[in-house]
């Protein structure tokens, strides 16, 4: 019989395929042997990173060890002393189960492991590179199990390109370490990058570990959250509602210590949110689950991030309660009363008065049945006719040019934009939010915070492009509150960002604002930078060429004159001028619709 097609591939072809599920990239194998040292016993793990994870990865941890025989098995397929038998799956306790990880690992990179028992004299010492055993000899070691994994996908060139730059590989590897951090604030962990200690976190309680991670001041914004049922145990803090901000970020679930991603928690968190922060804004939350192993399958995802619950309607209508009964116990959403009367409260500082008898104030003046010596009525009050008069008068002369103006050049279908036509444009402000000027015959209807954002815009880039951004120094410095990871994207990107006119300094978990763009208000500094820390999100950080672009977007649509704002019939005029000197003036760079257009011919239309 000749031989078939189908062939069993070599173990280390077929290590390399399982590596592809279970490493990714280096923040992937930091997962993997943290939580193994977890696993083991471990009270203390440090973590050693050399150029974001590409060059080294090494978990040095405290825990179990393991004998000579162990430690080669450690690295075979399906190798695992987490389960026993296919019931273990419907009750775990531990991290990692699969029995791939070590085996996947070295089969794309070079592994060196120390690990030793207690209770032996000698630990053992095992090299593995691509899957093959370099060496295995005793060595003096301390107790536990250090692992150094080099050169990750050297042997697969196609993967290796695909890593991105060293600060977004660090930002992946810093987030794996906060998961796993924040699951277990009895341990003490340590993160050391390039020689430099990134974090040393001792031994805590949850809310001590947060504020470790995430800044002294972030105590201040969280309330706690308190729920507990035969079903399920939740606690926790999440955010309060003035604190929400513009990206996600510090939101995190975990269920029995670990860390899940779920829309559909996340939706029933928000909801408790309504009616409290603006849209497209997310609060802050650190919720942990307790729950029977039973009720979950942690067994649906290759990194076991998602998990099913046998009973998702009741965990969601749980949180759901748990988040409302929180911040309303905290006096931070509105408690609603269907039987109450709000217009018939009495406010506080009359509680205590005693009634008064009302008064009717008239205008002395005003007689509208009186006539004067010349059998004409009699006049009102002087003032009230002035002020009636004026209004009357600027009306009357809106109309009656606005009426001409649109009558002029009917066969016309577009109007002509030429600004030194005409200077003087005749303007008036509808709503708050639109100025409504004509041109050439031609009603404009214009968004003023559109039109005052592109043209903020465009002497933004200009001013780049001469390399002359004007500046102005800030008499108090503006001091906002950062976690490590956004203070090292702004790290990153310090010297693009001081182009556009920020003078900053970076401390430990702060960061002082000393000058910033002319344009841009003091009240507004701290939603620019958190626009522009959502924009440099964590999957689109490598090389952002267009960073000043960017931010000269954000300064421009955070500085123009808002909706709802008064304007002078001046600043409309100097407005519709400058929008009209752009050599493109119909869309903002985020492809808005600037004004719209109604020609005297449309409008003569809806006459007939």
């Amino acid at each position: 019989m000749t031989s078939g097609r189908i062939k069993l591939l070599p173990d280390h072809v077929a290590n390399q395929i399982a590596a592809g599920e279970v490493v990714q990239r280096p923040a992937s194998v930091v997962k993997e042997l943290m939580e193994n040292a977890l696993d083991a016993g471990a009270t203390d793990i440090k973590l050693i990173v050399k150029d974001g994870g590409k060059s080294l990865i090494q978990v040095v941890d405290d825990g179990q060890g393991m004998n000579e025989l162990d430690a080669r098995m450690a690295f075979e397929r399906h190798a695992t002393s987490k389960i026993a038998d296919a019931k273990d799956l419907f009750n775990l306790q531990t991290k990692g189960f699969r029995g791939e990880a070590l085996a996947s690992i070295a089969a794309v990179a070079h592994v060196e492991m120390k690990t030793k028992p207690e209770d032996a004299e000698l630990g053992t010492l095992i090299k593995i590179e691509g899957s093959k055993l370099v060496q295995q000899v005793p060595v003096a070691t301390a107790k536990g199990t250090s692992i150094a994994v080099k050169n990750l996908f050297y042997n697969i060139p196609a993967r290796r390109k695909f890593l991105k730059s060293i600060q977004v590989e660090m930002r992946h590897v810093n987030e794996e370490f906060f998961r796993l951090a924040l699951a277990h604030p009895n341990i003490s962990f340590s993160l050391i990058h390039n020689g430099n200690t990134v974090f040393q976190l001792p031994k805590s309680n949850r809310l001590q570990r947060i504020s470790n991670l995430f800044g002294h001041n972030i105590s201040k914004k969280l309330v706690p959250v308190k729920e507990e049922t035969d079903y399920i145990k939740i606690h926790g803090f999440i955010g309060k509602p003035e604190f929400a901000k513009l990206r996600r970020g510090e939101q995190y679930f975990f269920v029995n210590n670990r860390y899940i991603k779920s829309p559909y928690l996340h939706h029933a968190l928000m909801t408790a949110y309504d009616g409290l922060i603006k849209d497209k804004t997310y609060p802050s939350y650190f919720l942990y689950f307790d729950i029977d192993p039973q009720h979950i399958d942690v067994n649906i995802h290759p990194t076991k991030t998602e998990i099913k619950f046998d009973d998702e309607q009741t965990v969601y209508s749980i949180l759901k309660v748990a988040a409302k009964h929180s911040l309303g116990q905290f006096n931070l959403s509105p408690s609603i009363d269907f039987d109450h009367r709000p217009d018939l409260d009495v406010p506080y500082n009359y509680q205590k008065k005693s009634p008064a008898m009302p008064q009717i104030n008239v205008d002395p003046d005003f007689n509208p049945f009186k006539e004067d010596d010349f059998g004409q009525p009699a006049k009102i009050s002087p003032k009230r006719m002035e002020k009636q008069l004026a209004y009357w008068e600027n009306l009357m002369h809106e109309t009656r040019d606005l009426s001409d103006d649109l009558t002029e050049q009917t066969n016309r279908s577009t109007p002509s934009l030429d600004i030194e036509s005409r200077i003087n444009y005749k303007t008036f402000q509808l709503k708050q939010k639109y100025i409504v000027t004509n041109q050439n015959g031609h009603l404009l209807i214009i968004n003023q915070h559109r039109a005052h954002q592109l043209v903020l815009y465009h002497d933004l880039m200009r001013h780049l492009q001469t390399g002359k951004m004007p500046m102005q120094q800030l008499m108090f410095p503006v001091e906002i509150q950062l976690n490590p990871l956004d203070l090292d994207r702004l790290k990153t990107f310090q010297p693009k960002i001081s182009r556009m006119g920020f003078e900053i300094l970076i401390e430990k978990d702060k960061v002082l604002i000393k000058a910033v763009p002319a344009p841009l208000k003091t009240a507004a500094i701290t939603e620019v930078v958190e626009s522009v820390l959502k924009e440099l999100s964590f999957e689109n950080t490598g090389e952002l060429s267009h960073i000043e672009t960017l931010m000269a977007q954000i300064i421009a649509e955070q500085s123009a004159v808002k909706t709802g704002q008064t304007l002078e019939e001046s600043e409309m005029q100097n407005l519709v001028q400058a929008l009209f000197r752009l050599e493109e003036s119909r869309y903002t760079p985020k492809g808005k619709k600037v004004f719209v257009e109604i020609s005297s011919t449309d409008i003569d239309r809806r006459f007939s």
